[in-house]
């Protein structure tokens, strides 16, 4: 029993970290923009397929492992002002239900690109995990790649992105925009400039949880889906908008989602929705949302 429970432990931990990296984008967005963007998990899709090219490419197990962050840092860097620039500034100022649909319909053009480019056939490169070589704990055989550089990534994000958002100039600005878009522009803020900066940080940290997936997963159509899904279902969790909800969160459903691999096979797809119902019955906005005071 002692074993079965590292292990859930363990696993609960490396996939948290993966689920964190996407969702933590995504509440980003949500949180400045005031969009649900539907289109995150083609981003995280493009970024694993990318990564899995370039590490192929790289020749050796090491650079593989650069290979992934040029492959994230690419991405965000071209998608995330292509798309804000291209579509989203078009319709701040519309109905929500637009906005979503939008979103919706760019993730669906994405899936087909990916098809286009990349084919239907599973892509899997792990380079990446051979390089770091394997771990062994209470007996059980893991790769340091899941076990360290995942759990260890998504903390310094976390502590990344509080710091930068409550300690620089840049970062608080962000945090004016997205709580009052019409005060920080009275001030002299520029709310395009902010939302620009936002959004591509978003899609960067989405191709980002793309790439670090990548090594440890055959990567198949599709694979964009269940991620923006789950990705939903930690930031409605935890609250929209909330940074430190989404790393909670992450960590609860990762490790609900473990336990019931280990402990109740027949409950692990249903576990984070089943956590979701749970705690948007008991708090409606969330475990670390608040009331929101709004113009009508």
């Amino acid at each position: 029993m002692e074993l079965l429970l590292l292990l859930a432990l363990l696993d609960g931990l490396a996939y948290a970290a993966q689920l964190f990296m996407v969702a933590v984008g995504l509440t980003l967005v949500f949180g400045v923009l005031k969009i649900l963007n539907v289109a995150h998990g083609s981003l995280f899709a493009i970024g694993a397929y990318s990564a899995s090219t370039l590490a192929a490419l790289a020749g050796t197990p090491w650079l593989s492992l650069l290979a992934l962050a040029l492959a994230a840092l690419a991405v965000g860097a071209i998608a995330g002002p292509s798309i804000e620039r291209g579509l989203l500034a078009r319709i701040y100022d519309k109905e929500q239900v637009l906005q979503l649909l939008l979103t919706f319909a760019l993730f669906m053009i994405l899936e087909d690109v990916q098809k286009l480019v990349w084919g239907v056939q599973p892509v899997f490169e792990d380079a990446p995990v051979r390089a770091l070589g394997p771990v062994v704990v209470g007996g059980i055989v893991y790769t340091a790649y899941q076990l360290i550089l995942l759990p260890g990534l998504a903390v310094v994000c976390l502590l990344f992105l509080v710091w930068f958002l409550r300690r620089t100039v840049t970062g608080r600005m962000i945090l004016a925009v997205a709580h009052d878009r019409e005060a920080a522009e009275a001030i002299g803020i520029d709310s395009r400039r902010i939302y620009l900066l936002a959004f591509t940080i978003g899609a960067g940290l989405a191709a980002l949880g793309g790439a670090l997936a990548a090594p440890t997963t055959s990567l198949v159509p599709g694979v964009g889906v269940q991620t923006i899904v789950l990705s939903f279902a930690v930031v409605a969790t935890a609250g929209l908008g909330q940074i430190e909800g989404a790393a909670a969160t992450a960590l609860l459903v990762g490790l609900g989602r473990s336990f019931a691999v280990y402990f109740a096979p027949e409950l692990e797809v249903v576990v984070p929705y089943l956590l979701m119902v749970i705690v948007l019955v008991l708090r409606p906005s969330g475990l670390f949302g608040g009331r929101e005071l709004r113009r009508i």
